[in-house]
C-alpha cells in the first residue's frame, strides 16, 4: 500500500506518520514537509513540497496513491480570508491533483467547523459564520473533499490537540501550549470565559490512531467524517484551569518555587463591555499583547454544548495534567519563573 503523508513535520502530521510506519512495517509510507530534514534518514525523510506555491515533485508523480492522509494546514486563528485561502484551500486542490479515482482521501479538518457558536464568538462577516479564517477554510476543504474528489474520502474533526495520553509528548508546543506561559508569569491575570463552559482536548496519539485507522482500514463507500471528542466527560474551562494550575504548583513545588495563584474566571460579556476597554487603556503593550493572544482562546474553552464523537477521548483531565507537566519539564525556566502580577500605567 502506498500512502502519502503531507505535513509531516507538524504535530498531527509526524505523530500520524510514525504511527503508519510503525503499524505497516514497510516502505510504502511516503512524507512531504514545506522543508527537507537536513542529514535526515533518506527512506524516512520528508519530500520537500512548498505545496500550492510549487509544483508537485516527480516523486509524487509518477505513480498513483493508495490513500493520501492530508495533514498539512496552517492553524493561525488571525489569517485573513485570502491568507486562509493561499494556506489551506489552495494546498487541498495540490494535493487532490495527486488522487485517483480510487485513492482514499483522509482529510485532517478541525472539530469546530461543527458545534454551537455564540454571536460573541464571530469575527465579521468574511468568514461566514466561523470564527476566523482558519475555521472557515477548514470547512470550505471539507466541501471541497466531499463534493470534488472522485474517490473515497473520509474527514477526521480533531478538537484542540495536546501531548500523548501517558507522557504528554509532543512534537512542538504551540497553540493551547501558549497558555502555560501566560498563567506561571502572570500575563493571565484573569481567564475569560463561562467556567462550566465546556473545553474539548484529545491526545495527539488518539488522534494518530483514528487518522491512521481511516488510512488501514476499508474506504468508506461515501464520504465519513470522525468526530474526536469527550462529549458530555468534557472538562470544564474551571476544569481546565485548575488542573494546569494544580500541575504547574506541584512540579513547583518539587524544585521548591512558591506556587502561582489561580487567577479569576469573568464572562465573556463583562470583560469585552468592561475590562477590555480599561486593559486597552491603561495595561503596558505586553500585558495588552497576552490580553489578545488569550482572548483567542475564549470561544474554545468554554463551548454551550460539547461535540458529539464518533471517537471518544476518555479522561481528558488526565491528558491535560499529562500535557502540562511535559511542557514544564521541557520548559522548567519558564516553569519555574516568577509571576509578575499586571500593573496599570498612565496612558495619558
Amino acid at each position: 500500500m502506498r500512502i502519502l503523508v503531507t505535513g509531516a513535520s507538524g504535530v498531527v502530521g509526524t505523530e500520524v506518520a510514525e504511527r503508519l510506519t510503525a503499524d505497516t512495517a514497510g516502505p510504502g509510507i511516503v512524507r512531504t514537509a514545506r522543508r527537507a530534514a537536513g542529514g535526515a534518514d533518506p527512506l524516512t525523510a520528508p519530500v520537500p513540497w512548498d505545496i500550492g506555491a510549487a509544483p508537485a515533485p516527480d516523486l509524487l508523480t509518477d505513480r498513483p496513491w493508495d490513500v493520501i492522509v492530508h495533514t498539512a494546514a496552517s492553524t493561525r486563528w488571525t489569517m485573513t480570508r485570502q491568507e486562509a485561502t493561499d494556506a489551506n484551500i489552495r494546498t487541498l486542490r495540490a494535493v487532490l491533483a495527486l488522487a485517483g479515482p480510487d485513492t482514499h482521501v483522509v482529510h485532517v479538518s478541525t472539530a469546530y467547523v461543527g458545534g454551537v457558536r455564540a454571536p460573541e464568538d464571530l469575527r465579521g462577516e468574511e468568514f461566514e459564520g466561523y470564527r476566523n479564517g482558519y475555521e472557515w477554510s477548514k470547512a470550505a476543504c471539507e466541501e471541497i473533499v466531499a463534493g470534488e474528489h472522485r474517490g473515497p474520502a473520509t474527514i477526521v474533526r480533531p478538537p484542540l490537540v495536546l501531548g500523548r495520553r501517558g507522557d504528554g509528548a509532543i512534537g512542538r508546543f504551540s497553540g493551547p501550549y501558549s497558555l502555560f506561559p501566560a498563567l506561571v508569569s502572570g500575563l493571565a491575570a484573569v481567564v475569560v470565559g463561562d467556567p462550566d463552559g465546556y473545553a474539548e482536548i484529545a491526545p495527539v496519539d488518539e488522534v494518530a490512531e483514528v487518522i491512521a485507522g481511516a488510512a488501514l482500514g476499508t474506504p468508506p463507500g461515501a464520504p465519513r467524517t470522525e468526530v474526536i471528542s469527550a462529549g458530555q466527560d468534557s472538562m470544564r474551562l474551571s476544569d481546565l484551569v485548575r488542573i494546569t494550575c494544580d500541575t504547574l504548583n506541584a512540579f513547583r513545588a518539587e524544585h521548591g518555587v512558591d506556587p502561582i495563584a489561580q487567577p479569576p474566571t469573568v464572562s465573556t460579556d463583562s470583560w469585552n463591555r468592561f475590562f477590555l476597554p480599561l486593559a486597552a487603556q491603561w495595561l503596558s503593550p505586553v500585558q495588552q499583547e497576552a490580553v489578545k493572544l488569550l482572548a483567542m482562546f475564549q470561544s474554545y474553552t468554554s463551548m454551550s454544548e460539547p461535540f458529539e464523537p464518533t471517537r471518544k477521548v476518555a479522561d481528558p483531565g488526565g491528558v491535560m495534567a499529562a500535557s502540562v507537566l511535559h511542557w514544564a519539564r521541557s520548559k522548567p525556566r519558564q516553569a519555574l519563573g516568577r509571576t509578575v502580577p499586571w500593573t496599570l500605567i498612565d496612558a495619558a
